[in-house]
């Protein structure tokens, strides 16, 4: 469903786990985000892409390449992808693939189009590359922690965060939580230097309110620092009461806080 208008931009929002899937219009291009989950969905995404794209050029951005955000890579196949190299190199891609088959076998969901991992044609390798086309320019930031292949894009004022800075889901961890703190310092260095901003969370409700902004980061980094605290300090009980503030508790929860100790443990631990 849409969940979200702004000028050139609108945000569908799935029925699973609050997924976004973003498009971005220009007088040069259509970039479309991370299209997911259900096949009816993403033909709602594609109906309105058709709609509004009048012959302008089309890129499929994908912000990291979780099976959730590549679901839909094989529904624009004239698309030029973008990614970062770490979604190039991707050491588990048949595993991500895996992962849609057994979904869409569980649920007996079919598709008209090859369950394939994204290719990129256009690579994003530091902080602050950017690809121009016509007078459109998208500005990209690494953006590792969740996982090693993130990637922020901003375009347009509109902030592409990737699975950061949700209204209500904690962080999860599954690469590294030392990275995930950099990451966090580029978030706070874009909200320092952009005072107009759209933010799309992977997961939840898009926001141009500033004060929210800065509240989603806020969350996040005390989340963080509070786990890091608990496990130097070896505080079960202030890990279990972590644990309890996942929203939605449920065995997926549970399990995303189960990782996040372990490799914080890996990386801060004794």
């Amino acid at each position: 469903m849409l969940q979200f208008r702004g000028k050139g931009l609108s945000v569908f929002e799935s029925v699973l786990f609050k997924t976004t899937s973003s498009v971005i219009e220009t007088e040069d291009l259509v970039a479309v985000v991370d299209p997911t989950w259900l096949p009816f969905e993403i033909a709602e995404i594609k109906d309105h892409v058709e709609r509004i794209r009048e012959g302008k050029e089309l890129y499929l951005l994908f912000t990291h390449g979780d099976f959730d955000h590549i679901i839909g890579y094989g529904a624009f196949p004239d698309a030029k992808v973008i990614g970062s190299a770490g979604l190039r190199d991707h050491r588990n891609k048949q595993q991500k693939l895996a992962y849609i088959h057994q979904f869409d076998d569980e649920y007996y969901v079919d598709r008209d189009y090859d369950i394939t991992f994204p290719v990129p044609d256009v690579v994003i390798e530091h902080d602050g590359q950017q690809l121009q086309v016509g007078k459109t320019i998208l500005t990209f930031y690494l953006a590792p922690g969740h996982t090693n292949d993130g990637l922020f894009v901003i375009m347009n004022n509109t902030w592409i965060a990737g699975d950061y800075l949700s209204d209500f889901e904690l962080p999860f961890i599954d690469h590294s939580c030392k990275h995930y703190v950099e990451t966090l310092e580029k978030a706070a260095m874009i909200i320092e230097n952009h005072q107009e901003l759209i933010l799309v969370p992977g997961h939840g409700k898009a926001t141009n309110e500033r004060d929210e902004i800065k509240r989603r980061h806020h969350l996040a980094q005390s989340y963080i620092q509070r786990l890091v605290q608990a496990v130097q300090s070896e505080d079960g009980e202030a890990l279990d009461v972590l644990g309890e503030e996942m929203p939605y508790p449920s065995s997926f929860t549970k399990e995303c806080h189960e990782k996040n100790i372990e490799i914080t443990k890996s990386e801060y631990g004794s």
